[in-house]
């Protein structure tokens, strides 16, 4: 049984060794092991721990339409540029049938398919309300400890409950287009507080500049501030497609980054963003423990008291919490 272990230890290490050499096999390999819940998990997390925290996370959302994959495609391109290695997380939405995603990897971005330092990956949120998989967080812990410089976060789209992703990055882009009405359902959908800078793609058509005005308006009104009272999103406009602006919105992230190193809000959203990595691992796990009970002849005895009357629900859950505080 320990020879059995410590040959998968042996296989975990081998393994995060091929990734931080920049095998893409590899890190595809340890991002598999997180959706699939493998039981190597706690292994893997154990080896990337002291190799995790030096990756800049920038999430892209915005409505369908805007042009999410062409921006992203030409982020990796500047990035890449730049020197930077880059790794994509896609946020796929889920097939009802399989649980996997969808849109695959984004056809967009294949133009960067053959670049080792480019690493793409879609993800299903498998049903999350809010856009991003509960395994996201970790998915983005292997590429940050792997030795990607600058990670992508792609949502699926923007909502009431798509803004979780402002819990997974650093900075934050809110794409919006013309002629999209994106100036009022910004408003709506409470995406002025979670936009750290708001990109007008798609400026070369008709009504970019009322759209960017609009945009202007409603920060200058007052903003619920999330990164402090010093900082107001940007407005940049860009055609994606083309490439233009994309410059213009680098410098953008790279004063963002600034004012948090300055601020200490860097260091804030980061904390933040591993205790909720860590109330995620915590949830799932009680889940887990709870269905254990759930196929119980003790928790069917229990539905069959408060039935009866004899025992209320919370009473009843009660019972549920202290049998999985003694189980093992």
């Amino acid at each position: 049984m320990a020879s059995s272990s410590r040959r998968r230890e042996l296989d975990v290490a081998a393994l995060v060794e091929r990734a931080r050499a920049g095998q893409p096999r590899a890190v595809a390999q340890l991002i598999s092991l997180v959706e699939d819940a493998s039981p190597q998990l706690r292994e893997v997390a154990a080896a990337l721990a002291p190799h995790a925290g030096t990756a800049q996370v920038i999430g892209l959302t915005g409505s369908p339409g805007v042009g999410k994959s062409t921006s992203t495609a030409a982020l990796v391109s500047a990035y890449r540029e730049a020197g930077h290695r880059v790794g994509v997380l896609a946020i796929d939405p889920s097939s009802p049938f399989s649980g996997g995603a969808l849109l695959g990897d984004r056809i967009r971005m294949q133009v960067h398919a053959t670049d080792p330092d480019v690493f793409i990956r879609s993800m299903a949120t498998r049903g999350h309300l809010g856009g991003l998989s509960w395994a996201a967080p970790q998915a983005l812990r292997v590429l940050d400890a792997v030795g990607f410089d600058v990670v992508l976060v792609e949502t699926v789209g923007v909502g009431q409950s798509e803004v979780d992703v402002v819990s997974l990055a650093d900075t934050t882009l809110v794409l919006v287009a013309p002629g999209m009405g994106d100036g009022i359902q910004a408003a709506k959908a409470g995406i002025l507080e979670i936009a750290d800078v708001f990109v007008v793609n798609k400026a070369d058509r008709d009504g970019a500049d009322r759209t960017a005005r609009e945009l202007k308006h409603m920060i200058s009104l007052g903003r619920q501030e999330l990164t402090g009272p010093s900082w107001r999103p940007p407005v940049v406009r860009t055609v994606a497609d083309r490439g233009e602006g994309v410059k213009d919105v680098v410098e953008a992230i790279a004063e963002h980054r600034a004012w948090m190193v300055g601020n200490g809000e860097l260091e804030r959203r980061r904390q933040h963003r591993a205790q909720t990595e860590v109330e995620a691992i915590a949830l799932q796990t009680l889940r887990e423990r709870l269905a254990d009970v759930a196929g119980s002849s003790a928790l069917s005895a229990l539905a069959g008291r408060v039935l009866a009357g004899e025992l209320d629900p919370y009473a009843a859950a009660d019972e549920v919490v202290r049998t999985l505080d003694t189980t093992p």
